[in-house]
């Protein structure tokens, strides 16, 4: 978003009835003149779910577009591109825009969660994966969690495992045709395997990088053009995570309609997703040790600074409303 709510309104007065569309990056509003806020997330998956409640939530004179994306990293390219103007998504894809010197930063937590270690039935503990084929997805925070786990049980990865890098759409049907005997994954794979007979291998969060998984995000530059939208923003979301905190039941029916995935599986994955917006002193812990990580992993070429990735003044001034 390039320009402030108030130009936009004024645009609109200007423009009379012209119809402006969100697709340019430029901000932009409706025919009432309220500002559109383009937020992405991904498709089908109940930890990313916060923008499906931010309409309800909305302060006056602001309206929420939400646009779907296939992967979190395309979510922060539409949100650094200025595509969009927020995206909820996995933080690991904030950190390689950081480190890779895009202008990303996460303004708030969203979801922890959202990960397992799934087998075939009789694995029990992260050694009873030695010697088997374990499907991953490459570059993920549930790589990094997996080896993480392994780590501390005295495991080395990639010589004590078969390691099989699969899309997280596959990792369920690959682990019921027998093609792989466990699997580290986000949801729904974890639930959806659940479902149909697997178990719960280990953990994914004993770990120094704890639950940390989603977060929302968007640029410096608009932090610095207009924090107040920003603010707005940050409320909505704050209202929409702790709705789903409050009302399972209504988070997992609005996943079940907006996406027709099964009941069952939407039922299973969010008891495994923590729905949270607060950023205190673990959560920055965490995510340094997810940067750690994901340095040693060769996923991002230097590490980001911290503190400048995360910008907690929003979420401090709400918490202290």
């Amino acid at each position: 978003m390039k320009t402030s709510r108030t130009l936009a309104a004024l645009a609109t007065t200007m423009l009379a009835a012209a119809s402006l569309t969100a697709c340019s990056g430029d901000a932009s509003a409706d025919a009432d003149g309220n500002t559109i806020v383009k937020v992405g997330t991904l498709k089908g998956q109940p930890h990313l779910y916060a923008p499906y409640f931010y309409e309800e939530n909305a302060p006056e004179g602001v309206t929420f577009e939400i646009v779907t994306f296939d992967t979190s990293p395309d979510i922060k390219n539409a949100v650094v591109s200025g595509s969009i103007d927020f995206g909820v998504a996995g933080v690991p894809s904030a950190i390689s825009g950081a480190s890779a010197g895009q202008d990303v930063v996460v303004v708030a937590a969203a979801a922890d969660g959202g990960s397992g270690i799934i087998g075939k039935e009789g694995l029990d503990g992260v050694e009873s994966l030695a010697g088997l084929k374990v499907g991953y997805p490459k570059g993920s925070s549930q790589e990094i969690l997996l080896r993480m786990t392994l780590d501390a049980a005295g495991m080395d990865a990639d010589a004590d495992l078969e390691l099989v890098n699969l899309p997280f759409s596959d990792m369920a049907s690959a682990l019921a045709a027998g093609r792989i005997d466990a699997f580290s994954s986000a949801e729904l794979g974890p639930s959806t395997a659940l479902q149909s007979g697997a178990v719960e291998v280990a953990s994914p969060y004993e770990t120094p990088v704890g639950k940390v998984n989603i977060g929302l995000y968007t640029t410096g530059a608009l932090v610095e053009e207009d924090p107040e939208l920003v603010q707005d923003v940050v409320d909505a979301h704050i209202a929409a995570t702790e709705h789903m905190a409050e009302d399972p039941e209504d988070w997992a029916a609005g996943v079940v309609e907006t996406f027709g995935i099964d009941a069952a599986v939407v039922d299973t994955a969010i008891t495994n997703i923590w729905p949270r917006w607060e950023i205190d002193a673990e959560y920055t812990e965490q995510v340094t040790a997810l940067v750690g990580q994901m340095a040693d992993l060769k996923q991002i070429e230097s590490e980001p600074d911290v503190a400048t990735l995360i910008d907690t003044t929003f979420v401090d001034a709400h918490a202290s409303s």
